[in-house]
C-alpha cells in the first residue's frame, strides 16, 4: 500500500497541497482530477517521489520514504514505481527496445534478460515491429505505448501517468485508458493517473478530485 499522510507544499507563499491524507492499495487504478493548478501533478510527482513534500510523510509498503538515503530512495523508485508523461519522455537516440530497457539497464539487470522481457512488453503492446525504430519513426501512440513498456520494465508495484492521454487523439486515448486495465489484470499493479479525460476517470476504480490544494 502507498500512503500519503498529511502531505503539504508551497511554491513561495502559494499552497499548493494542504494536509493531503490518501492510500493507495494494491491492484487499484486511481484518476486524480480537478482544475488547472489545482495541484494535481505535485500530489503525483510527490507520491512518486520525484518531489518532496515540505511536510507529511509517504509510506511504501510501511517503509516512511523521508528516512532513506538519496540512494536508498533512488533504488526503491527505480524497483518499484514507474512512470508515463504526457509526452513520451523518450530519448531520441535510442530505439523502441533501448529505450524501454533503459531503467533496468540503470538499476543493473542483466543485458539479455532485460532485452527478452522488454520485447515480451513490446508485443504485448503490439510494437514487435518497431522495435528497432526510433522515436522520430513512430507514432504518437506507438511512442506512448513504449512509455508504457518502460514503465513496466522492472515490475513495478505502482505506476504514476501524468496526463497519459493528453497528447493523442480519441482513438488512441480510448485504447491507451483500455490497456491500463488490461496491464493493471496482468502485472497486478496499481496505476494513478491525472486527467482531464472524462472517461478514463469513470472508468477508474476510484476518482480523487483536488480543489485548492485539498481532496473534497
Amino acid at each position: 500500500m502507498l500512503e500519503a499522510v498529511n502531505i503539504s507544499k508551497k511554491y513561495g507563499h502559494l499552497e499548493v497541497l494542504k494536509n493531503i491524507n490518501l492510500k493507495i492499495e494494491a491492484s487499484e487504478i486511481v484518476s486524480i482530477v480537478g482544475a488547472s493548478g489545482a495541484g494535481k501533478s505535485t500530489l503525483l510527482h510527490i507520491l512518486g517521489t520525484l518531489d518532496k513534500a515540505d511536510s507529511g510523510k509517504i509510506y511504501l509498503d510501511k517503509i516512511e520514504l523521508s528516512q532513506l538515503s538519496d540512494k536508498l530512495l533512488s533504488g526503491v523508485r527505480n524497483e518499484k514505481i514507474g512512470f508515463i508523461f504526457q509526452f513520451h519522455n523518450l530519448m531520441a537516440e535510442l530505439t523502441a527496445l533501448e529505450n524501454v530497457c533503459l531503467p533496468a539497464w540503470v538499476g543493473k539487470a542483466d543485458k539479455k534478460k532485460t532485452e527478452e522481457k522488454a520485447l515480451e512488453l513490446l508485443d504485448l503492446l503490439n510494437l514487435s515491429e518497431r522495435a528497432t525504430h526510433l522515436p522520430s519513426e513512430m507514432s504518437g501512440g506507438e511512442q506512448q505505448r513504449v512509455a508504457v513498456a518502460r514503465a513496466l520494465i522492472n515490475s513495478p508495484r505502482y505506476v504514476f501517468a501524468d496526463e497519459p492521454s493528453g497528447n493523442l487523439d480519441s482513438k488512441n486515448a480510448d485504447e491507451l485508458h483500455r490497456l491500463f486495465f488490461d496491464l493493471r489484470d496482468r502485472f497486478n499493479c496499481s496505476f494513478v493517473i491525472v486527467t482531464h479525460n472524462p472517461d478514463l476517470a469513470g472508468m477508474s476504480d476510484r476518482t480523487i478530485k483536488l480543489e485548492d490544494g485539498k481532496i473534497i
